[in-house]
């Protein structure tokens, strides 16, 4: 049974060897740490080990924004990140939810139509090549 809750200081190099695990590197580190330290960085347990993680704020236009979505590559295709979204979309401080992905992140496109994010438009040219989607819901 999943658990989910806000990350806590002790759960960042979890977090984090997390985050090296689907990315490759430690970059965002300290981006982590700060989303722990003001309460914006959420955890999905299972069996008491964290499975995933996500990262949201209100900067983007003053509406909620989830900036992040990292599952372990073990526990994927198991529902934690539907099981972040919905958490989220309960506690988040705005009625408007946004969120992004490269147009090639397939598996993460399904996961927003499923849980009723709406395409909202694009952005070009942040990554050579490969569009940012961009996803809108309500409470």
């Amino acid at each position: 049974m999943a658990s989910l809750g806000m990350a806590q200081l002790n759960n960042l190099d979890v977090l984090v060897s997390i985050d090296f695990e689907v990315i490759g590197n430690d970059s965002r580190r300290e981006s982590i740490n700060k989303a722990i330290e003001e309460d914006r960085c959420i955890v999905v347990k299972n069996g008491g080990s964290i499975a995933g993680f996500l990262i949201f704020d209100t900067q983007f236009f003053e509406q909620s924004f989830i900036g992040l979505i990292i599952i372990r590559a073990s526990e994927r295709r198991k529902g934690f990140a539907t099981a972040l979204i919905q958490y989220f979309v309960e506690i988040s401080p705005t009625s408007k939810i946004f969120s992004s992905t490269n147009q090639s992140n397939k598996p993460i496109h399904e996961v927003f139509k499923a849980n009723g994010f709406v395409e909202s438009g694009y952005i070009e040219n942040l990554d050579e090549g490969d569009p940012e989607i961009i996803y809108f819901k309500t409470k």
